[in-house]
């Protein structure tokens, strides 16, 4: 349709017109003017006061009796901002439906300057359509499945490995100097500048020397101490720190060392297991050997996944929509530029990542179009996610906010397409990636497990990971061969998780108090607040849908 054409759309009751004039398309973009007429608007004003008419109270009338005019003099601002909400919305559908376009994102619709009620109302509509894409082939994929299997070896080094996590203590002789690696059972008393501060006391408290579980320099200067020992801990508080008052401020912590414990070796045996509250060493290594199972599985079809999606990127070629590879891309960079934050020199890591910005966009669109080609196929071969697999999806996804908040995450979900869309997506793409499996000539070749953690490795090398775009979630994308050695800052990352996770699991067992003491160096706030900020997502976009 060229520039400038204009139409005429009947609304469902036959009886409004609303006018349109394409004022746009140019490639994947399209924009549209589109005129509601003031008839229209005042019609469904008319509608808005025979529905409310019923339960509209004014002294010196029956309810229900309050003639119209009143009604409209009583309630015509908000009737008449009322009426000309749905007809936006009405016209922004009527205009879909009428030129079929597929938007890529939400339109962006904008009421004209100087509007005043009771005259016509015009509007811009602005989009990027969805590209046409043609049915995809899915004949001739080969796919190399590559097996381990979970042998009495692989059991015991996971066992070994659950073994070495669950660190035991034993009590030391009195005179045993504490070291790196012992736990220091402690009081303590915080003050600033000779002042105590709230949560800076607390009593029996387990420290781990070298766990970083504490602001820094604190575990440090525990090293040495033995039972009795009294000393004042000099520490400074991170900038970072999640307490205001505390930030950077210079603190003091008199401490007294009332038990110094050393690790205990576990033993795998029968006792350990029943320690566990199993009942013998061979049902722990019956559920260790399902768990290992589990994990091999999941290489075995993250490497075939890499593979499928690698071939379906080499077969299809074709433009997407610049707003959502922007919206991938935003998404990329604020995961990269987080972790950047975290490195030894963070100014160092972000200048290092702006020279591959380029790069990292070519990822958006690699992400974005393999999202478009998955939904493709799925819709051309008939793949559904069951309104059951559904249900559960928003259970699962309600299990991550407060009990209390539970519900209203489930009505927003529940009644915004957009957020059902996005938690739907990566199953979707499970069930896409499954039926094409099902399709693919597949050869079987077993390898150990070095050898198939190798093979990801390599691939890694030349991939990223991370969150897909707002259709599909995608396993891997090519990224920057000059990163391809950058592998210790993955490690780092990793590292990050594990003492966010070694700091929540004592948490939990001690008192509040306890759990307020000078803990928190930056990577480990931020992971404790980052739920508390999720639990309140509902209620912001529950305001934003207002």
């Amino acid at each position: 349709m060229a520039a400038g054409f204009g139409y005429e759309i009947l609304s469902k009751d036959k009886t409004k017109a609303m006018k349109t004039v394409e004022t746009l398309n140019e490639g994947l973009k399209r924009e549209y003017r589109v005129t509601i007429t003031a008839k229209d608007i005042d019609a469904r004003v008319d509608d808005e006061v025979k529905s409310i008419a019923p339960t509209v109270r004014m002294p010196g009338f029956r309810p229900g009796k309050v003639p119209p005019n009143l009604i409209r003099k009583m309630h015509g601002a908000a009737l008449s901002a009322d009426a000309l909400n749905k007809a936006i919305d009405q016209g922004v559908r009527d205009l879909m439906a009428k030129e079929k376009l597929r938007p890529a994102l939400q339109p962006a619709v904008s009421l004209a300057d100087g509007y005043e009620a009771g005259k016509d109302a015009e509007l811009t509509v602005a989009l990027e359509v969805l590209p046409e894409i043609e049915a995809p082939s899915i004949d001739g994929l080969k796919l190399e499945r590559l097996t381990v299997p979970a042998d009495d070896k692989a059991v015991m080094a996971k066992i070994e490995e659950f073994a070495s996590q669950m660190k035991r203590f034993e009590e030391a002789p009195k005179t045993k100097k504490a070291a790196q690696g012992d736990q220091v059972i402690i009081d303590f008393a915080g003050s600033v500048d000779g002042v105590a501060f709230d949560g800076g006391t607390g009593e029996d408290m387990a420290v781990e020397i070298g766990s970083g579980q504490l602001i820094p320099g604190f575990e440090d200067q525990l090293v040495g101490t033995k039972v009795g020992d009294e000393k004042v801990l000099k520490v400074t508080f991170p900038d970072e720190y999640p307490v205001e008052t505390l930030k950077g401020q210079p603190a003091e912590f008199a401490v007294k060392v009332k038990e110094v414990k050393i690790p205990a070796a576990s033993k795998i045996d029968d006792d350990f297991a029943k320690s566990l509250g199993l009942e013998s060493l061979d049902k722990l290594k019956e559920l260790m050997k399902d768990q290992v199972e589990q994990e091999l599985n999941g290489l075995t079809r993250t490497y075939m996944k890499r593979k499928l999606l690698d071939q379906l990127a080499a077969a299809h070629d074709f433009d997407v929509p610049p707003t959502m590879v922007e919206a991938e891309f935003g998404q990329i960079w604020q995961q990269l530029e987080h972790e950047a934050s975290h490195e030894e020199d963070p100014e160092a890591a972000k200048a290092e990542l702006e020279k591959d910005r380029d790069e990292y966009r070519a990822i958006a669109v690699r992400r974005v179009r393999l999202g478009l080609l998955l939904s493709e196929i799925g819709q051309a071969h008939g793949v559904q996610v069951s309104n059951q697999e559904m249900q559960r999806l928003i259970a699962q996804a309600a299990q991550q906010y407060r009990p209390e908040d539970r519900p209203r995450f489930i009505e927003y979900v529940q009644q915004d397409a957009l957020a059902a869309a996005q938690l739907r997506a990566p199953l979707y793409e499970d069930k896409v990636v499954d039926f094409l499996f099902e399709k693919a000539e597949i050869s079987d070749r077993e390898v150990t497990r070095e050898e198939i953690e190798a093979a990801i490795e390599a691939d890694d090398d030349g991939h990223v990971h991370g969150p897909g775009c707002g259709h599909d979630h995608h396993d891997h994308d090519h990224k920057p061969a000059k990163k391809a050695a950058a592998k210790k800052p993955a490690a780092k990352k990793e590292a990050v998780k594990e003492e966010a996770k070694a700091e929540e699991a004592p948490a939990k067992k001690a008192p509040a108090k306890k759990a307020a003491a000078p803990k928190a160096e930056t990577p480990k706030a931020e992971a404790q607040e980052k739920p508390a900020a999720a639990k309140k997502a509902p209620a912001k976009k529950a305001a934003a849908k207002k």
